[in-house]
């Protein structure tokens, strides 16, 4: 019997639910169908919630081949959940895309769902069933968080694998790659715990991206990871770099900052449990002009001397100024400099040093100078894989944890 992936509504009001599956992606009308099918083949007596952004009737159920509850029942039952306030419009920034996933997880919570699953990036290829693959860990072996692991290319996320990604590694001591998700499942414990964290607060209201993964971590809550293709990003605007940065590490920042009990315990790493196969993709084509990239960080070299000097240790504003003065060809940023860079600038964001987005614009030099020496590394070597390379960043974000925590425990007194 064929099904209407076209809600048909229902008289009574549906109170619970196995899963919510939140659609934040722009997907067209064929990607939702294939979304609906492959939902509605699981096996019953699964019943799952699809969140998503229109004015069709809210919690009205897709029909199926057997009624609910009935012994033939061979296939999930899916309702569908308009939800306008759950997507970002226009052009979001962390804050909103994180209201977007509260919004979610409030529904979730209310319709008492065991896990929720969000989808809010598009993918090169999806295999068969793979919104299931990311939800299943949560009901079979009782894991809290599936983050996604993407097949990287080159310049693709820089900014979490320059330093969101070995960040976290480093003060959690998990090998997340991709602590943001934004492809994620939660279980029903970690909903509850992020309500009620976010409730907390501390008088600052917790970004729920920048602390999922801290949170699930701290908590000792089971993550795992799930082998994902490519991800589809948009075109990086390198002009607009310098709100990019504030927007998405002041809230980083500040989560790292409410952790530190947790973080300064923490001494070595370990890699979270693997699901499913890495997967390869073609090599990028996306050519970064690193020429006009050494030029800023030359003119930041010139022109935020004295920011900078209320930030940065003396030693590390002399490795900057020698580090201007080659040609472009034979630039470098070595891993150590750029690691103590990131931890100061998360220390002059504690400190309040000066203002906080002022501050975390000032590093839009000194990130396109890191980008450029990433890139002419990669150039020299002939990799066509970034994966050895970010790994040896990510082993020296874990050797200079100890600068970073003797300077956040005596800030006036270790000034090397």
């Amino acid at each position: 019997m064929e099904t209407d992936v076209n809600p048909q509504p229902v008289q009574e009001p549906v109170q619970s639910v196995d899963l919510v599956v939140s659609i934040l992606a722009e997907f067209d009308s064929a990607a939702i169908t294939k979304t609906y099918e492959e939902l509605r083949a699981l096996p019953g007596p699964l019943r799952i919630a699809v969140l998503e952004n229109d004015q069709r009737e809210s919690l009205a159920p897709v029909s199926s081949a057997a009624p609910e509850g009935s012994e033939d029942q061979k296939n999930a039952v899916i309702f569908h959940v308009s939800s306008p306030s759950a997507k970002p419009r226009g052009n979001p920034g962390v804050s909103s895309v994180s209201e977007a996933y509260q919004s979610v997880f409030a529904a979730a919570d209310k319709l008492q769902a065991r896990g929720c699953c969000v989808i809010a990036s598009k993918h090169e290829s999806e295999k068969p069933g793979w919104i299931w693959q990311l939800a299943q860990p949560l009901f079979d072996k009782g894991v809290d968080l599936v983050l996604p692991h993407y097949a990287r290319r080159k310049f693709e996320g820089l900014l979490n694998n320059g330093i969101i990604a070995p960040l976290i590694r480093a003060l959690y001591g998990k090998r997340v790659n991709n602590p943001m998700g934004p492809d994620f499942a939660v279980s029903q414990r970690l909903i509850q715990t992020m309500l009620e964290v976010r409730a907390g607060g501390n008088g600052n209201r917790r970004q729920l991206l920048a602390s999922l993964t801290s949170t699930a971590l701290c908590q000792n809550l089971q993550v795992a990871e799930m082998h994902f293709g490519a991800r589809v990003y948009s075109p990086t605007d390198w002009t607009a770099m310098s709100s990019v940065l504030a927007d998405v590490l002041s809230p980083v920042f500040l989560d790292m900052e409410r952790n530190a009990p947790c973080w300064q315990r923490t001494r070595a790493s370990a890699a979270l449990p693997s699901l499913g196969e890495p997967r390869y993709v073609a090599e990028d084509k996306v050519d970064l002009d690193i020429a006009r990239m050494i030029e800023s960080f030359q003119l930041g070299n010139r022109e935020l001397q004295e920011i900078w000097g209320l930030v940065l240790p003396p030693a590390t504003l002399f490795d900057l100024r020698r580090l201007a003065l080659p040609a472009a060809e034979r630039f470098r940023m070595s891993d150590e400099l750029w690691v103590r860079i990131v931890y100061d600038f998360a220390l002059a964001h504690r400190l309040h040093t000066i203002s906080r987005d002022h501050l975390l614009r000032s590093l839009t030099p000194l990130y396109l100078g890191w980008v450029a020496s990433y890139a002419q590394d990669l150039k020299a070597a002939g990799a066509s894989s970034p994966e050895q390379r970010l790994e040896r960043l990510s082993l020296a974000y874990e050797a200079g944890k100890s600068y970073l925590v003797s300077r956040w425990r005596w800030p006036d007194r270790f000034n090397p």
